[in-house]
């Protein structure tokens, strides 16, 4: 029986398992996608390759970790139950309220430039940003309730899943709390390959693995990721059906409504102290009464 047969191993030791079965997984699905008989720049399978290659790297990977690495995976992965309704309802709160803040750090850091001697790197990094950019404006683009379904499911409830790779399963393989979450936020970030987005996402990630040490379930972070993508793609969705302009989403607190990104930034900052000290007052009060 294979189950629970790595729960002894150290954290290193589940790592290079997570790493060589994500590797395989997608590596399988790469070259079968290779093969296939398709055009492979149409959108519809540029869809299906992204629907197929985020299970093979962050969905499946986690949970054949989980029950390799326990005897019961549900519970490792702390998805094993539900939060209380009025915890849901705080985290996309402070989800929201944090959107304009996240859209003048990503402005902030997309301002940043390296040295002279690495413009050549600088400007490979940008040509991949805009090249990503257009891929997702790509992916966003369509009209009709059932192309805005399939954009949620895709873009917003899949990629939620990534927290069962990251907050899940890498952050537990790190003793110290503080250092997991930074370093698991850290590689959050740049497994994404977007630079000039680096800073804003490493502190979504950072933000999602301390309301998951705040709250004891993956459920929000999940949630809350699952929040920040789809208000993006609905706005996107609005966008493209009444022909506005699309990069007032991107600007959406930055320029002239820079005052609502910096208060959106002072706004989440105090949502995340009073889901701190929330968890702080739940943590004593079960203490009493065990």
């Amino acid at each position: 029986m294979l189950q629970g047969k790595w729960k002894n191993s150290n954290g290193w030791s589940k790592g290079f398992l997570w790493l060589a079965i994500m590797l395989l997984l997608t590596l399988i699905v790469m070259v079968i996608w290779t093969v296939l008989p398709i055009n492979h720049q149409a959108i519809g399978s540029l869809k299906w390759f992204q629907f197929v290659q985020t299970l093979a790297t962050f969905f499946v990977p986690p949970l054949i970790v989980a029950w390799l690495c326990s005897d019961n995976p549900k519970r490792w992965l702390q998805i094993d139950t539900a939060p209380k309704w009025w915890m849901f309802v705080g985290a996309i709160l402070v989800m929201i309220m944090a959107l304009p803040g996240i859209n003048l750090l990503a402005d902030w850091n997309s301002r940043m430039s390296l040295p002279d001697w690495l413009k050549p790197l600088e400007d490979l990094m940008r040509q991949q940003e805009e090249a990503a950019q257009a891929l997702t404006e790509r992916f966003l683009q369509g009209k009709g309730i059932g192309m805005l379904l399939i954009n949620v499911g895709l873009l917003a409830l899949l990629p939620a899943a990534e927290e069962l790779t990251f907050r899940g399963m890498l952050q537990k393989l790190i003793p110290n709390k503080h250092v997991a979450i930074w370093v698991v936020a850290i590689i959050f970030s740049a497994i994404h390959f977007q630079f000039y987005g680096f800073v804003p996402r490493m502190l979504l990630g950072a933000m999602f693995g301390y309301m998951l040490v705040w709250t004891g379930s993956l459920w929000i972070p999940m949630t809350m990721h699952f929040v920040n993508n789809a208000v993006t793609v609905v706005a996107y969705w609005v966008i493209y059906n009444n022909n506005l302009n699309p990069n007032s989403v991107e600007t959406f607190g930055t320029g002239e409504t820079l005052w609502l990104g910096i208060v959106s930034l002072v706004l989440t900052g105090v949502g995340l102290y009073f889901c701190w000290r929330l968890s702080r007052t739940m943590s004593k009060a079960s203490s009493r009464i065990s």
